[in-house]
């Protein structure tokens, strides 16, 4: 009896491989595995042609919580975030009287869809979102003021979505996109 040839492995997409290094880096960087690991498990994860070596290059990692909600709160004064910040899956961000100003164009996204909720009373807000991010505002609620967004023009398949709910009470909210990508020397 003759078997039937296996069905070769889908390839896998360069999402999913950088989901993967992020994660051997972070493991590395919270002291799960030593240097040596993370050169051997990073080499077998981008050398990886199907799922099965990219997830022996993962294997004993802890695992992500995806459901993980932070929350940036302030009742005055200044909220502000940029650089090589970690942004979680759901991100909340309360402020009464003060600014508020995200950038998101160096943080590390660790996943493809990042919901940030504001719940802001007066004051003005500014969120820079990655070059190639698609930012999704329908569950936003604007009081005074209209919301400043002109959708970027280098949006494409692959980069994040940002979904932006939530109250802005009478602030007015920015979003730009980062005028270069993150590898870019500035």
């Amino acid at each position: 009896m003759t078997s039937m040839p296996e069905k070769p492995s889908p390839r896998i997409s360069e999402g999913v491989r950088d989901t993967a290094v992020q994660r051997l880096q972070e493991a590395y960087a919270e002291g799960h595995i030593s240097h040596e690991e993370m050169d051997e498990r990073l080499h077998r994860a981008l050398t990886a042609k199907a799922h099965s070596e990219l997830e022996s290059a993962l294997a004993s990692l802890p695992a992500q919580d995806a459901g993980t909600t932070s929350t940036i709160a302030a009742a005055g004064g200044r909220i502000h975030r940029r650089g090589a910040w970690r942004v979680s899956r759901h991100l909340k961000v309360e402020s009464a009287f003060g600014r508020v100003n995200l950038d998101l164009s160096q943080a590390v996204l660790e996943h493809p869809v990042v919901d940030i909720e504001l719940q802001l009373g007066t004051g003005r807000a500014r969120i820079t979102v990655p070059r190639d991010a698609t930012v999704d505002v329908e569950g936003l609620n604007t009081g005074w003021k209209d919301l400043d967004y002109k959708p970027g023009r280098h949006s494409r398949p692959g980069g994040p979505t940002i979904r932006i709910s939530g109250v802005m009470g009478f602030g007015k909210l920015r979003i730009r996109h980062a005028r270069r990508g993150p590898d870019t020397d500035r």
